[in-house]
């Protein structure tokens, strides 16, 4: 396969991600509609942390394998468990000391916001809007993060295109991109689910779609020129750290809101949803 070719399919299995962004310009209302949506967002990126977290898991025990074979020395596998180690924790702690600095000092509401603004004097008016423009802004750099973290996963992704295409597998590198796009459709309500109530711009959404899908047509572009384990184990635990944080802060948020069973249903689905798309994966052998 040529590297023009290459880079088209890179480039199809990134675009799909634009598929689900759109659902954020919809005006949903509703406590329930909020738990809903957010939560299946999760499951979508609770099924991502289970993938990367076994690919990365996977490069170090291929490296163990090696050593216990006597192929090669202990060095390699201390050195990946580091590289994943340090990888996890930038994902981690490092998104939360960035967000802790850029979160305004006031105390905000709901991560939402909410209805009851009604009744309040001009000076609560004015504090009650302060904190929801506050809101806002911690909602949409949520999702943006969010959107990195899915550009970390997708590059990884990227990579397997680009190393198979290389190599000359065609065939696998052709399912491979039907279930990374079928996979990058989901992505995108796992971007805008936790926002809720709260309307991005379509600037916005641009934004997103290209911090999470661009690193997938970049991936491809790096995996048929450069072949490295340790690369996707840096990505792969960047990726899984970063879901993981999030993961737990749309949790957080949503528990304010109740609807427990709910909120549980739609991660189920969203988590099923992902398992079935990457099913299509290994059914072609990828």
């Amino acid at each position: 396969m040529s590297f023009l070719e290459t880079l088209l399919l890179g480039a199809i299995a990134g675009s799909t991600i634009y598929l689900g962004l759109p659902l954020g310009r919809v005006h949903w209302v509703g406590d329930r509609t909020r738990v809903a949506l957010a939560m299946f967002s999760v499951g979508i990126l609770t099924f991502i942390f289970m993938d990367v977290g076994s690919h990365a898991e996977s490069i170090v025990a291929a490296a163990l394998t090696s050593y216990k074979a006597h192929q090669s020395s202990l060095g390699p596998v201390v050195g990946l468990f580091l590289m994943l180690a340090i990888g996890f924790t930038l994902g981690t702690a490092g998104i939360a000391s960035i967000e802790r600095r850029l979160r305004p000092g006031a105390t905000a509401p709901p991560i939402l916001g909410g209805e009851h603004a009604a009744r309040l004097t001009p000076q609560e008016l004015a504090a009650y809007r302060d904190a929801e423009s506050q809101a806002r802004r911690r909602a949409l750099q949520t999702g943006m993060t969010i959107a990195a973290a899915i550009g970390l996963h997708n590059f990884a992704e990227g990579l397997a295109i680009g190393v198979s295409a290389k190599t000359g597998a065609i065939a696998l590198a052709t399912v491979l991109v039907i279930g990374f796009s079928l996979h990058n459709a989901t992505e995108g309500f796992g971007i805008v689910g936790p926002l809720g109530s709260i309307r991005p711009s379509w600037r916005w959404l641009l934004l997103a779609g290209l911090i999470g899908g661009a690193p997938t047509f970049i991936g491809t572009l790096v995996g048929y020129q450069v072949q490295s384990r340790a690369l996707e184990l840096a990505f792969y635990s960047l990726a899984g750290g970063a879901i993981l944080y999030v993961v737990g802060e749309i949790w957080t948020g949503m528990r304010r809101y109740g609807h427990r069973t709910l909120g549980l249903c739609a991660l189920s689905v969203g988590f099923l949803l992902g398992v079935a798309t990457d099913l299509i994966i290994v059914l072609g052998g990828g």
